[in-house]
């Protein structure tokens, strides 16, 4: 919570009226072997303290894609183009308000960029981006 807490904090100056926080999704079975959604906890904490709706299942993998941490940029993309989209019984709570994207680690961007790209796709308001850490290379 106390990471959350501060997201929240972070956060605040992208809350709009009307905005869906939402996690990015992991794939079943990345979910079946963690037991829960690090992203989905964060963000339902972040929505609760900002007093947004929240929506777990607003997106959902569509296939699993591999771990990503040895892979060029340009792969990481290709590996997760068409890989996220809205869930269906989803679809009518996205069309037109903004929405918050929660995540733990950003690293490349490839994740958030694709589901971003879904999110828009689907008819979402404006997509903001929340992260607790990026991660960067070592020069």
């Amino acid at each position: 919570p106390p990471l959350a807490d501060w997201l929240a904090r972070a956060a605040r100056p992208l809350a709009q009226p009307g905005m869906i926080v939402a996690p990015v999704p992991l794939h079943l079975r990345r979910l079946a072997r963690r037991k829960y959604n690090q992203s989905a906890q964060v963000s339902g904490r972040v929505a609760r303290l900002l007093g947004l709706d929240h929506r777990a299942d607003l997106l959902t993998r569509l296939r699993h894609t591999p771990a990503q941490d040895h892979h060029t940029v340009a792969d990481r993309f290709a590996n997760l183009d068409g890989a996220l989209a809205v869930n269906p019984r989803r679809a009518g709570d996205v069309a037109g308000p903004p929405v918050l994207l929660v995540d733990d680690v950003m690293a490349s961007g490839a994740t958030i960029h694709a589901a971003a790209l879904a999110l828009l796709a689907a008819g979402a308001g404006p997509v903001s981006v929340a992260v607790l850490a990026r991660a960067v290379k070592d020069p």
